[in-house]
């Protein structure tokens, strides 16, 4: 894939690891009480798929046991440090790489797939690598259904916080993310043969950790959102107002599907 048409926010950067830890405290306690309602537990043998931070594999293996294992893969595994015994590393390229030998009682990523132009084919992936009775987690992004950073926008710190925003959004798009596809989630793990499927959706209204997020990624593209029509002055005070505390930004709506396979 050409540099112009990856990942925007390449974790290679300094500032992927404030993101990091600022979605870890965010999403993390959504995403383990849902990989705990189907079950997750001792044995379990698990692929954590577009890992990034360890917050999740290492969860997964407090679950899974020593009996258990969990396989945290990524393009760049710089950041999956200090994980437990049963945890085992790799890089792996979900869209080109053979599947990872064996199958899986879970399947599990969060914020990946609305990233790939692929992505259709990517699910059907994951699917192949569940076994039979196991079960696929997808998290995605919408940004389309919750597209504002301050939905509370009544002054002009708000309106400079949206603004930047759709700046945001119309990058991503350009990097060819589909800003509606968390979505479509529930349509596509039933197409895909899955049973039970379900799904929700949530965004935090306000945080320390949402302003923390925030923060971290206009930094991480500065560049990019000067050259999109943000001014410097513009940008200066969109960081000052977060380092403020008191502007209430939220993230896109994350929606959480899971289903089993028959």
């Amino acid at each position: 894939m050409a540099e112009e048409q990856g990942y925007l926010l390449d974790n290679r950067r300094r500032e992927a690891g404030e993101r990091f830890a600022a979605m870890a405290e965010l999403f993390d306690p959504w995403t383990l009480q849902h990989l705990d309602r189907i079950g997750v537990a001792e044995g379990w043998q698990c692929w954590e798929v577009g890992a990034g931070a360890p917050g999740v594999p290492r969860a997964l293996a407090e679950r899974v046991g020593p009996g258990g294992r969990v396989l945290a893969t990524d393009l760049d595994t710089s950041w999956l440090t200090e994980l437990p015994g049963n945890v085992e590393v790799a890089r792996h390229d979900v869209v080109a790489d053979p599947l990872p030998e064996g199958r899986f009682d879970l399947v599990h990523a969060r914020l990946l797939l609305v990233h790939l132009p692929d992505r259709q084919a990517v699910l059907e992936r994951l699917v192949e690598a569940v076994r039979p009775g196991g079960w696929l987690v997808i998290e995605d992004a919408d940004p389309q259904l919750q597209p504002l950073a301050c939905p509370d926008e009544h002054g002009p710190d708000q309106v400079l916080a949206n603004r930047i925003r759709r700046a945001f959004r119309a990058l991503l798009a350009e990097r060819g993310a589909d800003l509606s596809f968390g979505r479509t989630l529930p349509r596509l793990l039933r197409t895909a043969g899955l049973t039970q499927v379900a799904a929700e959706g949530y965004f935090p209204l306000t945080s320390p950790a949402c302003r923390t997020l925030e923060a971290a990624t206009v930094r991480h593209l500065r560049a990019e959102l000067l050259a999109a029509g943000v001014t410097e002055a513009e940008f200066d005070t969109h960081l000052a107002n977060l380092a403020g505390g008191e502007l209430d930004v939220t993230t896109a709506q994350l929606i959480t599907c899971w289903g089993q396979k028959a």
